[in-house]
């Protein structure tokens, strides 16, 4: 009886890309930018004091 050869992982040579964003994605970049504007856009206006009505 002989026995089937050891595999190893990635001994085929393949290799795994990264695959294209669909048209019209935005990429992760963008992404990552926009997500830190929007936490630094909410903590500008969560540190200041709203105005109240009918104040002076």
């Amino acid at each position: 009886m002989t026995t089937l050869p050891r595999r190893t992982p990635g001994a085929t040579g393949h290799r795994h890309a990264i695959p294209e964003p669909r048209h019209g994605t935005p990429s992760r970049e963008l992404r990552k930018r926009a997500a830190d504007g929007w936490e630094r856009f909410i903590r500008r206006f969560a540190d200041e004091e709203p105005d109240e009505e009918g104040g002076t």
